[in-house]
This record gives structure tokens, C-alpha cells and sequence, in this order.
């Protein structure tokens, strides 16, 4: 259940924290279920589509300032390198320079699965140092690198000793889970192997706030209790990532993406974990808050502060909640960001009627009850209804939106609210993660709720012109989960 840098790759989920990829109950019984670790992942006789965990591992690397990134592998994989151009937009809203991402790829083909890919690989790490003169160079293995038994370790070991900058090997091959978080993991792996260094000070007032590519809206969430921001890993160089051992404590936006790396530091380093939920919703933030106060020594500046807060926001949060009254609404966003999601809807006193996670986390690195997302979405609220997960099956997700009929739909990826759209939904993503933290960002949150309420007529004359591609078999079937074997 925590880090191990001494192997040359992380345990995948399923193994560590005992992961699933299939449920249908509710909140407090997917809950409860999990502190016993009951639930297996069950095998599914048909499947619409599929991510991969070297996904998630691009998603990390791409966006590291000044570094390259080598896909060994066939050149199909480097296909995410193409979203990467946005990631300027991304930079102009945290009020930072541009940066270029720097990919190339090995592009193995059949002969090399036969004679092997060292040598390509060999040949693209150093032209990527002639190319880019990168402070930093990750290579992703692929499936086919996994497949071929190519000795990624003992290759990049010995181009960082040649090259001299760290040449960092990410293990996230598709095929070893099938939790593609498994990948977020593998990226942070290599980042505490071969980038952290050993602190040469340490920076009392530092946070490290482990997120995806948000706006800088934790900066004045923090700043009135004197603290700094260290933004890692998108948009962050590797000068930054070497001083994640000099940090007062680590935080992060969601249980997903980064207890993994905030449980490492703790272990081998020392920076404490903040052991509270993350700041969204109003009890959330108050005890995310009071923990990093406690951390940092400032329990004189926290409680003033939250009183502030808390007069300051009233209003607003009274009259967003008058506004959502006798509204539905349904979640469908990855694991733990979807209980934050759930708690600020419920904070807002709306009707939940159902969540859909992509995969579900059994336990935490490092085994804490209190940063516990599901179990803290449950001791906050109490059951939610219809909690689902399903790794992002359009047929099942249609199932259960025609079933619940919800006003708005939330989502966590783009592609995804194109599904309630298609059902007449009015449906919102929920993309730029950090602008719905602390109290700015539930007030921000209901209002984006509201207006996408008010566009109903739109989705509708949308859902009148499109045709979805389910069989009236399937249309007729009771249980989204059919090819799950039912209910557990």
C-alpha cells in the first residue's frame, strides 16, 4: 500500500489498492465494501472501448517544461503528442510563459519485435538531446516494448551517464492494467527516481499541490495563511520537481491522481501529507485548511480566516441554492474526483440522483481512512443512490442516463458529455479542476450548473437529430451491467 523506489516500476492498482473497473449499488455499500477489500475485478463479455495506461503517463510527461519525451513504441502510440499542442492554453490561464512539447518515437515495427528495439531506442534518445538540449528525458514503455522484453532500465541508466541529464524510465505498457491510473503512477514513479533529489534546505512556506493543468486559483486560497504554491507536475519544470523534497507538505486536487507520489515524499523524504479531503465544497475546505495550517504551524491565522470565509460566501451559496432547486443532477467523471464533485453538489443541497465513477480505489497509498474520498463523500452526506462505475462504456452510461433522466450531467473529460447531449441533457465539463476549489469555486460551480440548466431547448433540438447506434435488444435490457454478470 505505499512506495516502493527500489523497483523499477510501480505495482499496478488492481494489486495495490485493489481496484475495480465494474460496480452497481450505492455510495455507502461500495464503502463499506471496500474497508473489507470484498469487491474483485469481474470480467466483461463485451466492451465499447477502452483508454490505456500509457495515457495517463503522457499526460504527466508531455507537459513538463523544458523535458522530451520518448514513446518507445509503435508510432500509433505518440497520437496523444497532438493534444499536447493545447497545453498553451493551459499556460496563458496559470499566467505562464509557452512551452513547446517535445516527442519523439522509436516507431517500432514487426522486424523489431523480432530482433528488438534497444538500438532505435538508443539512437532517439540522443537525437532528442541533440534536437531539444532537454533538462530531462522520460522514455514510455509501450505494450510493444513490454512484449519484446527490451532492458528499457539498464538502456536509460547508461544514456544518463552518457548524456548527462536524467534519462527517466516510465513502465506504463497498456496491458499490465486495466486501470489506466495505473499510468499517472508509473509517470510519478520515474519522477521519485531519478528527477526528486535530496533536499538541499527545506521551504517552510512551499505547498506542493499535485494537479492537471488548472488556473492558478490556490495561490489566494493560500496565501492568507502565508504560503506558497508549487504547482507540479503539468506546466512545472524539472528544477521544481527536484525541490519536491523541500516542501513543508504535499497536497493534491484529487485521491487519484497523486496520493501516490504525496505518500513517497512522506516516506522518503519526509514532507508530510495533508490527510484531509481536497478544498471542495465548504467542509472540505475548512478541514483541508485546518490540516495544512497544523502542518505549517499557522493554527493562529486558520480559524479567522474560515470565519471570514465563510461570512464572505453566505450569500452567494444561499442564493445559488435557491437557483438549483428542484433540479437533478448526475456525475460522470473519474474516481475520486467525482465524490468532490458529489460532495459540492450536495453542499449546495441539490438532488444527486446518481454518480458514475471510471474506476474505484479499494484503498489509499499509505492506507489513510481520512483521505478516503468515497468514505468522506458518505460520513459528510450519507448514501447517495445509483453510484456506479463503469471504465467509461458509452452503452451502459446510456442505459443509465435514460433510466435517471437528469436536468444536468456533469462530466470530468471533454469526450464524455457528448453522451448526455445526445439524450437532450444539458451537460458540463468540468475541465479546469482548480477553479472549482475552496469557496470561490463552489459559487463558481452552481453558477455554471444554472446557466447550463437554462440551455435545455438547445440539447433537446440537439437529441432530436441524433440517432444513437443501440440495437432495440439492447434497448430492452433492464441492467445497464448485463455483460458484468449483474449486480454484485
Amino acid at each position: 500500500m505505499s512506495a516502493n523506489l527500489d523497483l523499477s516500476s510501480v505495482e499496478v492498482r488492481e494489486r495495490r489498492l485493489k481496484s475495480i473497473i465494474s460496480y452497481n449499488g450505492t455510495a455507502k455499500d461500495l464503502s463499506d465494501k471496500s474497508k473489507s477489500k470484498s469487491l474483485n475485478i469481474r470480467e466483461r463479455s463485451y466492451g465499447q472501448c477502452s483508454d490505456c495506461a500509457q495515457g495517463c503517463g503522457q499526460v504527466i510527461s508531455y507537459t513538463i517544461r523544458g523535458a522530451a519525451v520518448i514513446e518507445h513504441s509503435p508510432i500509433g502510440c505518440s497520437a496523444p503528442a497532438v493534444s499536447a499542442l493545447g497545453i498553451n492554453v493551459a499556460n496563458k490561464a496559470r499566467g505562464l510563459p509557452p512551452q513547446k512539447t517535445n516527442v519523439l518515437s522509436t516507431n517500432l515495427t514487426e522486424k523489431d519485435t523480432v530482433y528488438g528495439g534497444i538500438e532505435k531506442l538508443n539512437a532517439t534518445v540522443r537525437e532528442a538531446k541533440r534536437r531539444f538540449d532537454p533538462t530531462a528525458i522520460f522514455v514510455q514503455s509501450s505494450c510493444a516494448a513490454g512484449i519484446i522484453g527490451d532492458d528499457i532500465e539498464s538502456a536509460t541508466t547508461a544514456l544518463q551517464e552518457e548524456l548527462g541529464i536524467p534519462v527517466v524510465p516510465i513502465f506504463c505498457e497498456g496491458f499490465k492494467s486495466r486501470i489506466w491510473s495505473t499510468g499517472f503512477d508509473a509517470s510519478f514513479h520515474g519522477i521519485l527516481r531519478k528527477i526528486v533529489k535530496e533536499p538541499k534546505k527545506k521551504q517552510p512556506d512551499l505547498v506542493n499541490v499535485f494537479n492537471f493543468e488548472g488556473s492558478d486559483t490556490f495561490t489566494p486560497l493560500l496565501a492568507p495563511l502565508g504560503l506558497r504554491v508549487n504547482y507540479v507536475v503539468p506546466l512545472s519544470d524539472v528544477h521544481q520537481l527536484e525541490e519536491l523534497s523541500e516542501a513543508a507538505c504535499s497536497t493534491h486536487i484529487c485521491e487519484t491522481l497523486a496520493t501516490y507520489p504525496a505518500n513517497a515524499l512522506e516516506k522518503y523524504y519526509g514532507v508530510p501529507e495533508v490527510k484531509a479531503p481536497p478544498p471542495f465544497g465548504v467542509k472540505w475546505t475548512d478541514e483541508w485548511l485546518r490540516d495544512i495550517a497544523r502542518i505549517t504551524g499557522k493554527q493562529d491565522l486558520v480559524e479567522d480566516y474560515i470565519a471570514r470565509e465563510h461570512e464572505r460566501i453566505k450569500p452567494e451559496l444561499e442564493a445559488a441554492k435557491e437557483k438549483l432547486k428542484g433540479l437533478k443532477f448526475y456525475i460522470f467523471a473519474g474516481d475520486s474526483y467525482a465524490h468532490s464533485i458529489a460532495n459540492m453538489l450536495l453542499d449546495l443541497g441539490v438532488d444527486l440522483i446518481g454518480v458514475t465513477t471510471l474506476h474505484h480505489d479499494q484503498l489509499t497509498d499509505g492506507g489513510e481512512e481520512s483521505i478516503d474520498s468515497l468514505g468522506n463523500l458518505v460520513n459528510s452526506h450519507g448514501d447517495v443512490p445509483n453510484f456506479t462505475v463503469c471504465n467509461k462504456q458509452p452503452y451502459q452510461v446510456y442505459k443509465i442516463l435514460t433510466k435517471l433522466k437528469p436536468d444536468v450531467m456533469i462530466v470530468r473529460h471533454m469526450n464524455m458529455a457528448v453522451l448526455g447531449a445526445k439524450l437532450g441533457i444539458p451537460s458540463i465539463n468540468d475541465g479546469d479542476v482548480n477553479i472549482s476549489a475552496g469557496y470561490d469555486g463552489l459559487a463558481r460551480l452552481a453558477e455554471r450548473l444554472y446557466q447550463a440548466s437554462k440551455a435545455k431547448k438547445l440539447f433537446q433540438n440537439v437529441a432530436a437529430h441524433t440517432q444513437n447506434p443501440y440495437s432495440e435488444w439492447w434497448l430492452s435490457q433492464e441492467d445497464p451491467f448485463y455483460f458484468e454478470g449483474g449486480h454484485q
